[in-house]
């Protein structure tokens, strides 16, 4: 398939599940095209959230997710974060080392266990995710208003069908020895 200057991402697909066929006969052409969409939704999404909204405030789309997680969840230890931002545990103390230095999150001593720590935030850090939500949530109206409530519901139910063949440990690679 050729550069060709005016294509676009779904022309692209369609080129890219016809030379597929072409390489290796049959394939999962609505599989290939499913994930391809997945990503591209995800990944612009991402990337207008965190252009939009977090880089003007100094803040990176997996620091947000760690606060937030933290904000919603209440204190954490930093494994718990992990699992809940889908982030890895070293991730998580690499992003909680800057938020702990600008006073918007607190590492403390586990009770049950001396050697972990526990993650909250601190009032700027719920101060800041009170602020940082309210831009966050208006945009993510701004990318949903598209499709109407049932569609909404339609699509998280599709998603969460996704997620949980995932999570049921076939699919993670992050967990296999």
């Amino acid at each position: 398939m050729p550069y060709e200057p005016e294509l676009d991402f779904w022309s692209f697909v369609a080129g890219a599940n016809r030379r597929i066929a072409e390489e290796f006969g049959s394939s999962h052409e609505l599989a290939t095209q499913v994930l391809l969409t997945l990503n591209r939704a995800s990944d612009l999404v991402t990337y207008d959230l965190e252009a939009a909204v977090h880089r003007p405030r100094g803040r990176s789309w997996s620091a947000f997710r760690l606060m937030f997680v933290v904000w919603l969840a209440g204190p954490l230890e930093p494994s718990a974060a992990a699992r809940l931002t889908g982030m890895s545990r070293a991730a998580v103390s690499n992003l909680s080392k800057p938020l702990v230095g600008e006073g918007l999150l607190d590492r403390t001593p586990a009770e049950a266990d001396g050697r972990s720590v526990r993650l909250s935030l601190t009032e700027a850090g719920r101060a800041e995710m009170l602020e940082v939500f309210r831009a966050q949530n208006e945009r993510e109206l701004s990318w949903t208003e598209v499709l109407t409530d049932e569609e909404q519901r339609t699509l998280i139910s599709l998603l969460n069908k996704l997620v949980t063949r995932h999570a049921d440990g076939r699919l993670d690679v992050r967990h296999k020895r």
